[in-house]
């Protein structure tokens, strides 16, 4: 999804706010040359009728942010608590009334050239108006991708580290290249591990299957939320294993998840047809059950959303 560009979007960057077109690093900087950064995405949903953006699952996703910066040496300034109040502040002062999405973005900010880490380290956030990253709305065709996901002891995949996403850009070329809309990578042992930037389940027997996180993939917060749907709301059983390439072939229903995919039925793998080939029932499901919690509608869930400028309003009044 190409966005447009706004140069007086409003970012923060080295510790304030500024307009996007003046928030720029140096052609030295150590995680332009290395890759030495982790990134996090966090959607967020405008509710016209609340008169509200909700914010996905941020807490979870600042959690995790935190604890993958600390795999590069990188140290944040902020609680994943203040970070949530950050991005609500920046969203605030943007005025936005429409999807969004949240890139926040810690690197080192060393200007050198050299591979060792350095102890420079900088943040900046950035939000922008965001819809489908693509189109699922008929199912997508995809294809097993001859890059391997990358090991644990090379690049650890649960980290969203900035360097790690050249295994994804060159698998979703290859995909796109060969005609598919997408590619699902295999780890090294052969087994099925995600797409290039996507949890993958699979329904087989009515079961819904998983890979389990030590098989090189993202602990993806969209993978917890559609797990927790599928058991608690359909009553699936959900089982976490290795999965072998042909059981692609095989099952009944294919889909990807992730923050910015959301869930994205697969109705062909490698030119083969994924059960009927039509998007499956329970991907349908699943989809519906992850919009209306994602947008506040279920009130067991409503926990997960965070109300941007109810929480901005508030922390005025309280500053007041």
């Amino acid at each position: 999804m190409k966005l447009p560009a706004d140069p007086n979007l409003l970012v923060y960057f080295e510790g304030g706010f500024h307009k996007l077109e003046d928030a720029k690093v140096g052609i030295l900087t150590h995680a332009l040359h290395y890759g030495t950064g982790v990134f996090e995405g966090i959607r967020g949903y405008w509710v016209a009728e609340e008169k509200e953006l909700f914010l996905f699952r941020p807490l979870e996703h600042y959690e995790r942010f935190r604890h993958n910066t600390g795999i590069v040496r990188i140290q944040l300034p902020l609680t994943a608590s203040e970070l949530c109040d950050l991005t609500a502040d920046l969203i605030a002062r943007n005025d936005f009334k429409t999807d969004i999405y949240v890139r926040p973005l810690a690197y080192k900010s060393g200007q050198r050239i050299g591979v060792h880490f350095g102890p420079e380290d900088d943040f900046a956030l950035v939000v922008v108006p965001f819809g489908d990253y693509i189109d699922s709305t008929k199912g997508l065709h995809v294809g097993v991708s001859s890059w391997r996901r990358i090991e644990d002891n090379s690049i650890p995949s649960r980290g969203k580290i900035c360097g790690a996403y050249v295994n994804s850009a060159l698998a979703g070329d290859e995909a796109r290249r060969n005609g598919f809309d997408e590619a699902i990578l295999l780890n090294e042992h052969g087994h099925v591990a995600e797409g290039s930037a996507s949890n993958l389940f699979m329904v087989r027997h009515g079961k819904l299957i998983t890979p389990p996180v030590y098989e090189n993939i993202l602990e993806g917060i969209t993978r917890d939320t559609i797990m927790r749907l599928a058991r608690e709301e359909l009553g699936l059983e959900v089982e976490q294993r290795p999965l072998d390439r042909t059981e692609l072939y095989i099952c009944d229903e294919l889909f990807f998840c992730g923050t910015a995919f959301e869930l994205a039925p697969i109705i062909s793998v490698d030119h083969r047809v994924v059960g009927n080939g039509a998007i499956g029932p329970i991907a349908e499901q699943l989809r519906q059950l992850y919009r209306a919690a994602s947008h506040g509608r279920l009130a067991r869930y409503r926990h997960w959303c965070f109300p941007v400028y109810q929480r901005v309003f508030d922390c005025h009044r309280t500053a007041a």
